[in-house]
């Protein structure tokens, strides 16, 4: 990609050429579709989920809203006809969520449009640049998707693609490590990278470099854990490195209730089993001898108990003397701890 090219789309230069003929397209107006929505009042549960579905909503219409203004057009355009973006940039997401999203969208319509493509290969056929989740709730609806089709090239798709989802912090920082390795394994060079995600070269480095660190099946079973940035992914990586890690993270993971947790909880999970400090050993045996040099008693102690093991064999009668003086035995101990006090 020419530097002046990744340079226009690092900041966002649109073509103002007319769409392309849409086969299953139909105009919208771009004047009917665009209403400001209201501040998400962001709780747990259900009505979190809405409210962060809201949140996008609102956040994302005002790009769409300068889309509009620069002339672009909105057309309807028949889901089955578009395909998803060629580079994925999302781990699961939360079935919660996504319902909440759909509800909303059955509820208030699809207000901001998505961004597509004409398919590079397949005419007649579209490609998103962004908005999947958006195209997928449509969808289960059975409704047609709002879009915007521009003329893009592969390093404009993704630059796009990255660039919405960083202006929304929408992506967790393991899924933005995994988009760049996706871009940078399909040949992109940095400066495209670091467009598409709005990050330094520091910082894309350590997003890489974290990324290749974490073993696939692990990143798939931890999720996205939106809550876990740089520093927590940094110390797993870590974590991961010592010897007899790889060991105690199948462990964990195969835990029952693992699956169970939320993609947060599987994280700190994950990182507590392998940072919680070893249980020290606990001290060899000490053995008490007779005058005859016969092993007698065995001595294991630990911080909560002492053990005594008397061989019968060697003494038969000395277990029972021993439980015989106990009294005394305590009377003694006593008096001796008394008298260190008053000393």
């Amino acid at each position: 990609m020419k530097r002046k090219d990744a340079l226009r789309a690092a900041l966002g230069a649109r073509s103002h050429e007319p769409p392309p003929e849409l086969p299953a397209g139909n105009p919208v107006e771009p004047a009917d579709a665009l209403p400001e929505a209201p501040r998400p009042l962001v709780r747990s549960g259900a009505v979190g989920a809405m409210g962060r579905s809201l949140g996008r909503i609102a956040s994302a219409a005002a790009e769409a809203r300068a889309m509009v203004a620069s002339g672009d057009r909105v057309v309807e355009i028949e889901p089955a006809l578009i395909d998803g973006s060629f580079v994925k940039d999302r781990l699961s997401g939360d079935p919660q969520e996504h319902a909440a999203f759909v509800a909303l969208i059955r509820e208030r319509g699809q207000q901001v449009p998505i961004l597509v493509r004409p398919h590079p290969t397949e005419p007649g056929r579209y490609q998103v640049a962004y908005g999947h989740r958006r195209l997928r709730a449509v969808a289960e609806l059975g409704r047609p998707v709002r879009a915007v089709v521009k003329t893009l090239t592969d390093e404009d798709l993704v630059v796009a693609q990255g660039q919405e989802n960083s202006a929304r912090a929408d992506l967790s920082y393991i899924e933005r490590a995994l988009f760049a390795i996706a871009l940078e394994d399909r040949g992109f060079d940095r400066a495209t990278i670091m467009a598409a995600l709005a990050v330094e070269k520091t910082q894309l480095s350590r997003l890489i470099g974290i990324g290749r660190a974490v073993p696939d099946a692990i990143v798939a079973a931890i999720g996205p854990a939106p809550k876990a940035g740089r520093p927590r992914w940094t110390a797993l990586v870590e974590a991961l490195g010592r010897d007899g890690a790889g060991e105690a993270a199948t462990r964990i993971l195969a835990a029952p209730d693992f699956s169970q947790l939320s993609s947060d909880d599987r994280f700190a999970r994950l990182l507590s089993g392998l940072t919680a400090p070893a249980p020290r050993p606990a001290p060899a045996p000490a053995v008490w001898t007779n005058l005859g040099g016969r092993p007698v008693v065995r001595i294991e102690r630990d911080p909560q108990r002492t053990q005594l093991t008397i061989d019968d064999r060697l003494e038969p009668d000395f277990a029972a003397y021993l439980i015989q003086s106990l009294p005394q035995l305590y009377a003694a101990f006593a008096e001796s701890k008394t008298r260190d006090e008053t000393d």
